[in-house]
């Protein structure tokens, strides 16, 4: 469905400015974005995208990964098609890089959307699968009544959205899972087409405003696996965003046009874990590694497991109802309710 989209200005000449995200698309009539989703209409900007579905499914919010936001709950999470990063080594390319011509796509609106969530059993509603900033005024209009409905609200995202429209979502938006790809700037410009510092500016303003967040880094053999890049980023997290921000890196697999490459080792994603510790981060996670000891909450006081993981869900969970350790007390920052079996959380000793 088309529909006029938010956050972009009238320029001379039918041109328009989409002020969207941060590469400030100067779009000429009947021409569109860089996200492919977003055309100049006779000098008005619209999205092509509003409620077209490419891909909805309930999942373990543990998948997004949100592993401190209401843990072993699902969220409905839903897709649309188009990106405004040219990642190279995207999973996600046959949505990211689709048209709305030849793209097959459903039809859900914000309150039919809403309806499966709780139809589902649902606890959130998540946008994921592609760069949810894309079709905004769906995700928008959908993060409202999801609200008024009772439903928490996710973002899974490359961060390139702008400070206004960050903004105006935030106070329906709980949680905020985003990709900084890299530390370098050489990196985001060679392999994302994008910029590295705006990435940084919108996950800052996303702790500011409130919005739960949770960083992850997949790390990619030879481009952005070193140990002071790792430690670069790891201090910034520290510093901007706290201690206690949830720390994710992510093992690589070969795909699109780093297929030349080879898998992470996992010693790599262990040597970036220790060396986020010795930067002071409290939770430090390695994902997409089936069965890693690491895909597990502990305690960083006293060790003890808190939280166990396998499969992108929660197999046992050890906090008290105070969301503190079992053992010695800790409090643990947990955003939400357990959503599993009660029966399971122990009284603090």
């Amino acid at each position: 469905m088309i529909q006029e989209a938010m956050f972009y200005e009238k320029l001379a000449e039918n041109k328009v400015r989409c002020n969207l995200c941060a590469h400030h698309c100067k779009i000429n009539p009947g021409k569109r974005g860089i996200c492919g989703v977003r055309e100049n209409c006779e000098g008005s900007l619209f999205s092509l995208v509003y409620g077209a579905v490419a891909s909805d499914s309930v999942v373990h919010i543990e998948q997004k990964p949100l592993y401190h936001y209401y843990p072993g709950s699902t969220a409905y999470s839903v897709g649309t098609i188009g990106c405004n990063f040219r990642c190279r080594h995207c999973q996600n390319r046959t949505l990211s890089r689709a048209s709305p011509e030849d793209a097959d796509l459903g039809t859900l609106s914000s309150s039919q959307l809403i309806s499966q969530a709780k139809m589902a059993g649902c606890q959130s509603v998540s946008w994921t699968y592609n760069e949810p900033t894309v079709w905004y005024e769906y995700t928008y209009d959908g993060a409202k009544l999801a609200k008024e409905a009772g439903l928490g609200t996710s973002y899974v995202t490359n961060g390139y959205i702008t400070p206004e429209a960050l903004e105006k979502i935030a106070p329906y938006l709980d949680a905020f899972s985003v990709d900084i790809k890299s530390f370098s700037k050489e990196f985001y410009k060679e392999i994302c087409g994008a910029k590295l510092s705006p990435v940084l500016e919108t996950t800052l303003l996303a702790k500011q405003l409130g919005i739960h967040v949770e960083v992850v880094n997949l790390i990619i053999p030879t481009h952005n696996d070193s140990p002071e890049e790792i430690r670069e980023l790891s201090r910034w997290v520290y510093e901007k965003l706290g201690k206690d921000t949830p720390l994710h890196f992510n093992r690589f697999y070969p795909y699109y046009a780093m297929e030349d490459l080879s898998p992470t080792p996992v010693e790599t994603l262990d040597r970036a874990r220790s060396i986020a510790i010795e930067e002071g981060m409290r939770f430090v996670y390695v994902g997409n590694v089936p069965g890693h000891p690491h895909e597990n909450t502990y305690c960083p006081e006293c060790g003890t497991l808190l939280i166990a993981r396998g499969f992108f869900e929660v197999q046992e969970y050890n906090l008290t109802l105070e969301k503190t350790c079992p053992k010695c007390g800790e409090k643990i920052p947990i955003v939400g309710e357990y959503a599993g079996n009660r029966n399971h959380i122990p009284d603090a000793e």
